[in-house]
C-alpha cells in the first residue's frame, strides 16, 4: 500500500475510532451520569481501542489472522501499546475539561490527546505488535 492511501485509511480509521470514543463517552454520561467523567472516559477509551484494533489489524497492518490465541496475544500487545499514548489523550481531555468547564472544550482536548496519541501508536504498533518495518 503506498504511503498516501495509508495515510488517509489510518487517519479515518482514527476518525471512526474517536467518534465511538466520544459516543461511548456522551452515552455513558447520560445514561450513567451518576458513575461520573472518570467511568464515561474509559468506556469511551475501550470501545475505540476495539473498533481500532480491528480496523488497524486487517487494513493498516495487513493481518489476516483469525485465531483466538494469536489475536488475544496481539490484542494484548496491541493494548499494551496504547498504555502510554491513552495517558496522552486522558491528560489532554481531562486539562481541557478543568481549564474551561465545558464539554465543547473536554472534547476538543480529546480530539487533540486522541491525534498525538493515534500517531505514536501506530509507530510502536507497527514495530512490537505486527513486525511491519516496510510501512
Amino acid at each position: 500500500m503506498n504511503h498516501k492511501k495509508l495515510i488517509v485509511l489510518y487517519i479515518s480509521f482514527a476518525l471512526i475510532a474517536t467518534l465511538g470514543n466520544l459516543g461511548a463517552q456522551r452515552i455513558s454520561l447520560s445514561v450513567f451520569e451518576e458513575l461520573g467523567l472518570i467511568f464515561a472516559i474509559g468506556m469511551g477509551t475501550l470501545i475505540g481501542l476495539i473498533i481500532k484494533y480491528i480496523l488497524d489489524k486487517r487494513w493498516i497492518f495487513g493481518d489476516l489472522t483469525v485465531g483466538i490465541t494469536d489475536n488475544s496475544k496481539k490484542f494484548a500487545l496491541y493494548s499494551a501499546m496504547g498504555v502510554s499514548t491513552t495517558l496522552i489523550f486522558w491528560a489532554s481531555e481531562t486539562l481541557f475539561w478543568w481549564i474551561w468547564h465545558s464539554d465543547f472544550m473536554r472534547e476538543i482536548g480529546a480530539v487533540l490527546g486522541l491525534s498525538v496519541g493515534y500517531f505514536i501508536k501506530y509507530h510502536l504498533d507497527r514495530v512490537f505488535v505486527f513486525d511491519r518495518k516496510i510501512q
